[in-house]
């Protein structure tokens, strides 16, 4: 068959014309997972909008929210509400309810109130991350408001191979814990096998040395930071012919964790803050597929159905034995999703290519509490109660191809969430029902790419999109304290940006900077309609925006020398007329990275890194705000990689063991070295 040529838009680099029977082979990246984008990149510059296999290994970024921070514009943050131990990803200042997380291009998503905790996400066995910046593709499905990260797993390329990593991990002055990581695959003419498995057990984490003990932290190890998590995935794969491929995957994960305390409240405020959770459990199979259809189109499919099993228990005192005061109870949560999408595409012309897809999936949410449990006298079971909603999606995305170096990609689609579903439980009413509705949105969105060189490239583009609020935010009471919004409406972001990115541009330098401009509207956000006591509602009384720049340098000095850096400015305003003294939390005005990569001799690698921030805004818990965070983090990895087969590494993050933290009240890891190795058989 002949091959037709499309032209695709990466939306990091650029349009790039590829043959429909190109296939990337010799490639370990799941390539039916990937999100919008199929054709390969310019050369890879230290925050571009993948962080590789390669770069978890050589930073030590062994988790999803220390992954990303190699992404300029990109920052993870302890999320204020310190009593859930969660950790928040920022794109450009977006956070988890706009930026949707996607494993192999289907989404994960919690319907109770999509409150992810990346930490929770371990990426040792992925084959990469993408990370989508303000423009996110229609053709993706909803929620991509300020981009969107996938992570996408590993596809074998050969016959039999495999691939076995671990870790032992120790802080100022003890073993604290370990990982490890085990992939195996084989790949015949038609068909592919691929599983791989990743495991921490980490039994505390340390504070600096710099920490003040408080009634709360005696300092050491940190209490209540034990965590223990696993996923395996395992997926089979037919691919008949040259174009087409069928793969069927399964991915299962389970975690548990503690949740340390606010350092300056004593006691905690508010009392119900000794919270654990026994388990943290997520499921998810899935089906994709890419048929050719003829020469100039083709169809991709994706099926899921994902499940997700929650368990909070809110303990009396830091004894954690005993649930029995008022306010004391074991949540969980019984979720599940499925759905799919249909995704078509058609060669117009040489120069045109239409694409369409359609996206629908069904979120169904159920929760009940055992109050006070330990209890004799009061103990509880409250019924089941849930959330049900459905949301489609329909896209269109149109790329033109206007001269071999001149192209551009036009997009809109169409949103709607349909609540089916929304019960509670209180004493006095039982089981009863709140409103239901819909809600819908139109987005669009536009780009402009000028490769006026094979290495160098200059974009421009507009996204206007939308995201829908979220259960919690529509009915949590937050324990009594708030008032349900069944009404609440959509939140929309508008994001420019122009950006310019050099591959080797003297065969041994790369370059980008990006410039960008988001506008926010009907900003979701938590406001007083009650002073005492004291209560909240969700309403959408906010307006916003941000504005930066981002740089990248990856320079080749000479055969032993290698630097680079990445370099991000953000400035951030919310206006709301309800909260004068509302901040943008979370983000650093300032944040880069500088790295060395020296070959000492061919085996041994020495690689010295630097992470740098200022301040960024934390609510201290009584509704102001303050500025915490500004670090300089110096880190260092040696390696040496006697052949293809075996390499060994000794390292240290925090190396000078500054204290500091990210939400007020709760300070960050002091200095952690570790040992590794990695084997390929």
């Amino acid at each position: 068959m002949e091959n037709k040529t499309f032209c695709t838009v990466t939306l990091a680099i650029g349009a790039i014309c590829v043959t429909s029977a190109a296939r990337a082979d010799d490639s370990n990246v799941f390539t039916l997972g990937q999100i919008t984008v199929t054709a390969p990149r310019i050369d890879t510059v230290l925050g571009d909008a993948t962080v590789s296999q390669d770069e978890v290994w050589n930073f030590n970024v062994n988790t999803l929210d220390e992954a990303v921070k190699l992404v300029p514009g990109v920052t993870s943050n302890f999320d204020s509400n310190g009593r859930r131990n969660e950790h928040d990803i920022l794109v450009r200042g977006y956070g988890r309810w706009q930026v949707p997380l996607s494993i192999d291009g289907i989404r994960v998503y919690l319907p109770a109130d999509n409150r992810l905790d990346f930490n929770r996400f371990l990426t040792q066995d992925l084959a990469e991350i993408q990370i989508r910046k303000g423009y996110a593709s229609v053709l993706d499905g909803p929620g991509g408001l300020g981009g969107a990260i996938n992570l996408v797993t590993r596809k074998p390329t050969k016959a039999f191979e495999s691939s076995f990593q671990s870790e032992a991990i120790f802080g100022n002055d003890d073993y604290e814990g370990w990982s490890s990581t085990l992939s195996l695959g084989a790949r015949q003419d038609n068909y592919y096998v691929q599983a791989s498995g990743s495991y921490l057990d980490r039994d505390h984490w340390s504070l600096s040395n710099d920490f003040r003990p408080s009634p709360m932290e005696d300092g050491g190890e940190r209490d209540g930071s034990a965590t223990k998590d696993w996923r395996v995935n395992v997926k089979v794969g037919f691919t008949p012919n040259e174009t087409d491929e069928y793969s069927l995957s399964y991915t299962t994960q389970e975690g548990e964790k503690g949740a340390p305390l606010q350092v300056f409240n004593n006691p905690p405020n508010p009392p119900n803050s000794y919270w654990t959770w026994p388990w943290w459990d997520t499921d998810s199979i899935y089906f994709l597929s890419h048929t050719q259809l003829g020469d100039s189109s083709y169809l991709k499919t994706r099926l899921f159905y994902n499940t997700f099993d929650n368990a909070l228990w809110a303990y009396d005192d830091a004894t954690y034995t005993t649930l029995s005061l008022n306010g004391r109870f074991r949540s969980a949560y019984d979720d599940e999703g499925y759905g799919g999408s249909v995704e078509a595409g058609i060669s117009l012309s040489e120069s045109n290519t239409l694409k369409g897809a359609i996206h629908y999936r069904v979120d169904e949410h159920r929760e009940r509490d055992f109050n006070r449990p330990t209890n004799p006298a009061f103990a509880a079971m409250e019924p089941w109660t849930g959330r049900k909603e459905h949301t489609w999606s329909v896209a269109l995305e149109d790329t033109l191809q206007f001269t071999s170096q001149l192209s551009a990609v036009v997009g809109v689609s169409y949103d709607k969430n349909e609540l089916k579903e929304a019960t509670d439980y209180t004493v006095a009413r039982g089981v009863f029902s709140y409103p239901t509705g819909d809600s819908d949105a139109v987005n669009g969105q536009a780009a402009v790419y000028w490769r006026y060189n094979d290495a160098a490239q200059l974009h421009a583009s507009i996204s206007s999109r939308s995201r829908f609020p979220t259960n919690f935010e529509r009915f949590s009471t937050r324990f009594g304290n708030a008032v349900p919004n069944p009404d609440l409406g959509t939140e929309r972001g508008v994001n420019y940006e122009i950006g310019w990115e050099s591959g080797t541009q003297w065969d041994t330098t790369t370059l980008s900077a990006t410039v960008f401009y988001n506008d926010i509207s009907d900003m979701i956000q938590t406001v007083i309609v009650q002073a005492s006591p004291q209560l909240t509602q969700t309403q959408n009384v906010g307006d916003g925006e941000a504005y930066g720049i981002e740089l990248s340098a990856d320079t080749q000095l000479n055969d032993q020398l290698r630097i680079g850096a990445n370099y991000s400015y953000l400035h951030r305003e919310i206006t709301d007329a309800l909260q004068p003294g509302l901040r943008p939390a979370g983000t650093p005005t300032h944040q880069g990275l500088v790295f060395v990569s020296y070959q000492l001799i061919p085996q041994l690698t020495i690689m010295p890194n630097v992470e740098l921030a200022d301040d960024r805004w934390s609510d201290n818990g009584t509704g102001r705000f303050v500025e915490v965070g500004q670090y300089k983090l110096a880190n260092l990895q040696v390696q040496y990689r006697a052949n293809d087969a075996w390499e060994l590494a000794i390292g240290a993050r925090n190396l000078l063991d500054e204290n500091y933290q990210l939400a007020f009240g709760y300070p960050e890891q002091g200095r952690t070295y570790y040992a590794k190795f990695k084997l390929d058989f």
